[in-house]
């Protein structure tokens, strides 16, 4: 398995670990139930290297690869984020849900762990058969990516140092991207931004940079957080896995995954056409939450049936419990003829049968579920 470049640093702070997309990674600091609550009421700290940095230089050249790649309408001059949108296949199946930085003569692409090289290899591709020119390096082992998040998570950016101009709102609005240089650290990118539902920040930066900044955090008090946490985070908001409720088999309008091509989709990109068509069409099968009864205690697993009157509807995707709302919830594919809001469903694990509503993400409201937090970590 590879490792972090801030694997030592999490083993001397107490990580338990565990592999995940072939990295050996932080799963948790003690608690995830402690890590989960430590992100809706204050904030949490996460090392998310395991995911991908792929560099793109060359400014025109660039651009012109990502044009031809990306779904929905990018801008050539610098500026924020892009995202999250997706590369897809010439089926419009997703090659990948990633995020897009554009700099000053450069583009980083943030891909899934598990597709990093899948992704390097088809951009590579891309860049030769359109002769874009782009110069093309994975930079996963040279850099790291930390995401601190929560309703505290301006409070603790600011405790790094950071100035108060570059925070706060305006300027730096969500998805949207600035640089940092605080806690005698520099970071190549700051943005606002997550996967937890909760305001927050993402931090990209060089691995001696990175371990300043989570030192800083953790000598704070502030709580690290493992990939356990993450996922029960991301269940509660309803937020999609790439392997559970996408892959290259799967289309954005199957999984109702609208940001990754809004306002709408270009007219000539890689797969945009077969997207246009699968619009014109409609689906066949439709993504949607699950929420299981209390008394349910199980967590629905990808594969799991989907029953309606004892008649298979559709499958489970993934599960999680759910700290805030004491219940396993859920995420699966099921006919459009049954994916009606409310209905009650049957979910069919390891044999027996277990009671649930189709529900509509996200299951909780985050920053107002929990009261105003007092920040006074």
């Amino acid at each position: 398995m590879l490792r972090l470049p801030l694997h030592d640093l999490h083993r001397e702070l107490g990580a338990s670990f565990g592999e995940f997309a072939g990295w050996e990674a932080p799963i948790n600091y003690g608690s995830v139930l402690e890590e989960h609550m430590a992100v809706r009421r204050s904030v949490g700290v996460f090392d998310l290297s395991h995911m991908g940095r792929i560099l793109l230089r060359g400014e025109e050249e660039a651009y012109r690869l990502l044009d031809r790649l990306v779904p929905r309408i990018i801008d050539s001059e610098p500026r924020s984020m892009v995202g999250p949108t997706a590369f897809l296949n010439e089926h419009a199946g997703f090659k990948d849900d990633v995020m897009l930085y554009h700099g000053s003569g450069y583009w980083l692409v943030v891909p899934n762990a598990v597709n990093r090289v899948k992704i390097y290899e088809w951009l590579a591709k891309w860049n030769d058969e359109l002769g874009a020119g782009a110069s093309i390096s994975d930079e996963t082992m040279n850099l790291v990516l930390i995401a601190i998040q929560g309703p505290c998570a301006v409070k603790a950016v600011k405790d790094l140092g950071a100035p108060r101009e570059a925070l706060d709102l305006p300027p730096l609005r969500f998805l949207e991207d600035t640089r940092l240089e605080a806690a005698g650290a520099r970071a190549m990118i700051l943005s606002r931004s997550g996967w937890t539902g909760e305001d927050g920040f993402e931090i990209i930066t060089w691995p001696g940079d990175g371990e300043k900044i989570i030192r800083y955090l953790h000598d704070k008090g502030y709580q690290l957080c493992g990939l356990g946490a993450r996922d029960s985070l991301r269940m509660e908001i309803g937020f999609l896995l790439y392997g559970h409720e996408i892959d290259e088999d799967t289309t954005p309008v199957e999984a109702r995954y609208w940001w990754v091509f809004r306002p709408g989709p270009k007219e000539d990109c890689i797969g945009c056409r077969a997207l246009r068509e699968a619009l014109r069409r409609g689906a066949s099968r439709i993504r949607v939450g699950l929420k299981m009864s209390k008394k349910a205690r199980i967590v629905p697993r990808q594969g799991d049936k989907i029953l309606v009157e004892g008649v298979e509807v559709g499958y489970v995707t993934s599960g999680a419990y759910s700290p805030l709302l004491k219940r396993s919830l859920g995420q699966g594919y099921v006919k459009p003829s049954h994916a009606l809001l409310g209905m009650e469903v049957e979910i069919l694990h390891r044999g027996k049968r277990y009671r649930a509503k189709i529900a509509e993400p996200p299951f909780i409201q985050p920053r107002s579920s929990l009261g105003r937090p007092a920040c006074s970590t």
